[in-house]
């Protein structure tokens, strides 16, 4: 009777039906305005403050609120940044501890020879919301080429390591042929260890670079390489995995997923095709992208990366990678499983979009670049439920990963406070673990299901509340 119903709940329950939910874009801070923005952080120190990169060498910092009159100067290392084009000052990240130890990494261009910059500051001892400008300590300098093409990402991964992104050199079409070069910085992803000095250097190699300890020159550095432009690249805070928007050459944007070891393609390839089928298109052991789109004016002509988005507000986006053009203003959503991509238009702007940012909320904002204003993207509510309402009350997601060993996330969300149960059963219906049975607010939840005191095999997992109940099936292999 039990496997029964249990069947027979999977039957009606699988897939709920959601209702649309209804976006705007709307300004962050209505009375400030930024001399070419390029990035947005936060600090994820509990202060909610937002951090915006002005591209000519300043950083500003806010109170996150709409009503905000004044935005103070973090940080202004002008006199040290070459600025223009694609030069400047192109990259901030807070260190994960930077609520006890101050620091943050900046990556900016500068001159006699022109190269990049990656350095470490600290906050000012006196002011929170002022750096020491005198405590620059400068860990990399890479010589650039050519005036574009300089990337200019930092961010730290859920290992703690800095991921730093570097364009290929510039010019056109990689002239240099940096990106395949593995002796170059040059068109890669790089990744230090920050918090531990070696070999005469303010960082050392994580153990299990590609390069590390090897003997033939190769840059120890590299994570993984053969990128043209990488502009704008995020961690997935559920998943973790490693987005990436590269700006193609001539006809293709991509968007990949960078994996540790992995050769993206460039110049060899541009997204999914022959960049120069004359010259050589041997596509063996290259990781193509998981999307591209053409230069068009329903596409675009230079891809802006964005997040993953796991905030609150923004329900029907949750999990969906949200990106831009920059020349058409384009923004649409992604959805990625696996070999299962869909990708949706959200919004056709006039904006010109250099970036996107989370706050601490994980909610998600964007800058126009020629405008300098900072936007963020807001739910409309109205007087008639139905109409303001993002889901049918609440919603289950797919597990991740899915298959699992041992450990697995569990996520759903709730339009509105209700008494809910989350269990977790095998394939003949018995109930084996509750993880949740309580009353929980409106919002978005993350729940681990460890499987350690079970066999590998197909388990299922349901999420109850007083209008209905929605199941899944989850695989887990040992």
């Amino acid at each position: 009777m039990i496997r029964t119903l249990f069947v027979l709940l999977i039957v009606l329950f699988l897939g709920c039906s959601k209702l649309p939910a209804q976006l705007k874009i709307e300004l962050a801070f209505p009375n400030l305005t930024f001399e070419q923005p390029v990035d947005i952080q936060n600090a994820n120190d509990g202060t909610n403050r937002l951090f915006i990169v002005s591209q000519p060498g300043k950083i500003y910092v806010v109170e996150n609120s709409p009503n905000v009159k004044t935005a103070e100067i973090f940080l202004d290392i002008t006199e040290k940044v070459l600025f223009g084009g694609e030069q400047g000052l192109l990259g901030l990240a807070f260190h994960p501890d930077f609520k006890n130890n101050g620091y943050f990494f900046v990556n900016y261009t500068t001159r006699n020879p022109r190269r990049t910059i990656i350095s470490r500051f600290e906050v000012s001892k006196n002011n929170p919301n002022v750096a020491d400008k005198n405590s620059e300590l400068v860990l990399m300098q890479i010589e650039q080429p050519y005036s574009n093409h300089n990337g200019g990402q930092l961010a730290f991964g859920p290992d703690g390591y800095l991921y730093i992104s570097l364009g290929d050199g510039g010019s056109a079409g990689d002239p240099q042929n940096n990106a395949q070069n593995l002796r170059s910085h040059l068109g890669k992803i790089l990744r230090i260890d920050v918090n531990n000095f070696s070999q005469g250097r303010f960082y050392s190699i994580p153990h299990d670079n590609p390069f590390r300890g090897n003997t033939n020159g190769l840059k120890e550095e590299i994570y993984a390489w053969g990128l043209r432009n990488v502009w704008r690249f995020s961690f997935d805070k559920i998943t973790g995995k490693l987005w990436a928007a590269d700006v193609g050459q001539n006809l293709w944007e991509e968007i990949d997923i960078i994996e540790k070891g992995k050769n993206y393609g460039w110049r060899i390839m541009e997204g999914f095709h022959c960049y120069n089928p004359m010259r050589n298109c041997d596509t063996t052991n290259l990781t193509m992208p998981i999307w591209e789109y053409g230069h068009n004016d329903d596409g675009g002509y230079s891809i802006t990366g964005g997040f993953v988005y796991r905030g609150n507000i923004l329900k029907e986006l949750y999990g969906k990678y949200i990106y831009a053009d920059f020349v058409t203003g384009n923004i649409w959503a992604l959805d990625y499983d696996k070999n299962n991509v869909t990708n949706k238009l959200l919004f056709k702007t006039n904006y010109s979009i250099s970036t996107f940012g989370i706050d601490e909320q994980n909610e998600l904002y964007f800058a126009d670049y020629a405008g300098g204003k900072i936007y963020k993207f807001v739910s409309v509510t109205g007087t008639n439920l139905k109409e303001s309402r993002l889901y049918d009350e609440f919603d289950l997601y797919q597990n991740y990963p899915n298959p699992f060993n041992l450990s697995t996330i569990i996520s759903f969300i709730l339009e509105k406070a209700d008494f809910i149960t989350l269990k977790v059963y095998d394939i003949l219906g018995k109930e084996l673990a509750i993880l949740i049975n309580e009353i929980k607010n409106p919002g978005i939840y993350n729940i681990n299901f460890n499987g350690m005191n079970y066999p590998s095999g197909i388990y299922f997992y349901s999420l109850f509340s007083s209008t209905g109940a929605i199941t899944k099936k989850m695989v887990m292999i040992k």
